[in-house]
């Protein structure tokens, strides 16, 4: 691997279905950076990518060990489902070459603490697919956090959609069920906020989806999460909402100030003075390009990224206990 300044970082992209398009774009957008590799078990989709986003350059595999053992990479951008997930990290931490992972990182702690555990012992960066980290309202409350605003006292946020997903979605054992595959955005942006979880306690069911066949995980999910400190996260999600839309407006209350996004402006009206005024934030941002940016800075500077593989686990072990809440109408203790 060679990340030499002024030489182009060669990126490969394992898993070629649907969010790879968006980091496939992403990283046609900055010129730091060059896609020398599609990997995917349908050589079709590797070929369509190949295609649609190398004009016919760069090498296909079906096989993502032979893409690290041939392919002399800096980056990879692991695109695959839940379940899909086995020893890659490793793989490509053995080889040198920084991840972008999308998120869930895996379907149990365990397996999460191994990815963290491969990418320490590499010493290569990594960046995990939380992308609502990179909002600018997310941005800006954290410039008021760290600024001394606060504390924080809650964090509200809503998963609304409304859609049977693909076949793999709807199987628990495939995809971990909406809230670790969807909502768990919520939870790490909870988590990004309120500082460290202490119990967490969920009331979670399938009430609209009991006629479709395969269909086991929850469409209808409340949480409720304890931090240290005192915060409370409270989080619900529901796959019964208005089809062909996904929304995530979330509410965010500290000492001083209040925050909400809904639709695409964040507001934080300011408290802490005799006459409260608001801000708006508007952005058309890509996240998604941001969070690859961020991953490239990290690269060039020997730096940290917003989202390493560590806080894939911790989020993941918050929606897990969430999830086992549900399942035993217990709170969890994290």
């Amino acid at each position: 691997m060679s990340t030499a300044p002024g030489k182009k970082l060669r990126v490969g992209i394992l898993g070629c279905g649907g969010i790879a398009n968006a980091h496939a774009k992403a990283l046609l957008q900055i010129p730091e950076y060059e896609i020398a590799a599609y990997c995917d078990v349908y050589r079709a989709s590797a070929e369509r990518f190949k295609n649609e986003y190398g004009k016919g350059h760069g090498e296909v595999f079906e096989d993502y060990h032979a893409m690290f053992e041939k392919m002399d990479l800096d980056v990879v951008a692991i695109c695959l489902p839940p379940f899909a997930h086995a020893d890659e990290v490793d793989v490509a931490a053995k080889h040198g070459v920084h991840i972008m992972i999308e998120k869930p990182i895996a379907l149990d702690v365990e397996a999460a603490r191994r990815m963290v555990d491969a990418v320490a012992k590499a010493k290569v960066k990594s960046q995990v697919g939380f992308m609502m980290r990179f909002q600018d309202g997310i941005e800006r409350l954290k410039e008021l956090l760290a600024a001394g605003r606060g504390p924080a006292v809650q964090y509200v946020g809503r998963y609304y959609c409304n859609s049977l997903h693909s076949p793999w979605w709807r199987m628990l054992d495939k995809s971990g069920g909406q809230m670790v595959e969807q909502i768990i955005h919520q939870f790490d942006l909870c988590r990004y906020l309120l500082g460290t979880p202490e119990q967490v306690f969920a009331y979670t069911g399938n009430v609209g989806h009991q006629d479709v066949e395969n269909y086991t995980v929850e469409d209808v999910s409340g949480v409720v999460a304890k931090f240290k400190g005192g915060a409370v996260g409270v989080l619900t999600g529901t796959n019964c909402a208005i089809p062909g839309k996904w929304l995530a407006p979330w509410t965010f209350v500290a000492r001083g100030l209040t925050a909400e996004l809904n639709g695409g402006a964040t507001t934080i009206t300011h408290t802490d003075r005799a006459v409260p005024y608001t801000e708006e934030i508007r952005s058309e941002k890509n996240v998604i390009h941001a969070e690859h940016l961020d991953l490239l800075r990290a690269i060039r500077e020997d730096g940290e990224t917003r989202t390493p593989m560590s806080e894939g686990l911790e989020s993941l072990r918050l929606v897990l206990g969430a999830r086992a809440s549900g399942e035993s109408g217990m709170p969890v203790n994290l």
